[in-house]
């Protein structure tokens, strides 16, 4: 297999086999990512969890697997959120080819926000008040339908880890605030260092400075991580 639509019928099959036995709160979603991120949902069961549709762009995970931020994209049973609060629980993997390349992925999204509100009600009556929820590993994933809607979301992100308006930050500041865009893949996003050289209000030259600044200094960490004698 080179492409996930070479493989349509198979996958057409699956995405409507685990739809008929999750039912009409789990979403399947099928990506392709041989394109452009601009437009990699393949196929897609119950878009209504997410509002997507086929040919919106993928979420923020996925950025991360193709810039390598992430060696094993797979995740299992994580919680997530739509734009509307609603929690999900979600399983991605991860498709690889013939010569072991990342060409897609299959996302299940199930919509447990009524189980929920069950469950903590069934714990007020047989657990002395049911206090809290178990521990869950949680993802930051944005479900969006275009690319800008997840640059946005990573801008807005990116701001919030640095914490101050653009126009307090110091120049040591707008790295990191590059650093973890880089990190997130925001980068991978086509005409994107255009909108975050809007936003931080500097130049290409002075981006494209910052970005050799942030990779170098991601070479120095994996050349010397275990070197610290500290």
């Amino acid at each position: 297999m080179k492409r996930i639509l070479d493989e349509f019928g198979f996958f057409e099959g699956l995405l409507k086999s685990l739809s008929a036995v999750f039912g009409a709160n789990c979403e399947i979603v099928l990506h392709d990512l041989t394109d452009g991120y601009e437009s990699t949902v393949a196929m897609i069961e119950n878009g209504h969890v997410t509002g997507r549709k086929v040919g919106d762009c993928g979420s923020n995970l996925g950025l991360e697997v193709l810039r390598g931020s992430v060696v094993d994209g797979n995740k299992y049973g994580y919680y997530a959120h739509t734009k509307d609060g609603r929690l999900l629980r979600s399983s991605s993997i991860y498709i690889r080819n013939d010569e072991d390349k990342v060409v897609g992925c299959l996302c299940i999204n199930f919509d447990i926000s009524n189980l929920m509100v069950a469950n903590k009600a069934i714990q007020a009556l047989v657990a002395n008040g049911g206090e809290g929820q178990p521990n869950r590993q949680e993802e930051e994933e944005f479900f969006v339908n275009n690319v800008n809607e997840l640059l946005d979301a990573l801008l807005r992100k990116a701001h919030d880890e640095i914490g101050k308006p653009v126009s307090y930050m110091s120049r040591e500041e707008k790295i990191r605030f590059v650093q973890y865009l880089d990190h997130k893949g925001a980068f991978l996003v086509t005409k994107s260092g255009d909108r975050i050289c809007r936003y931080l209000d500097i130049s290409k030259f002075t981006l494209y400075s910052y970005l050799d600044e942030v990779h170098s200094e991601n070479k120095k960490s994996e050349q010397g991580g275990d070197g610290d004698d500290s």
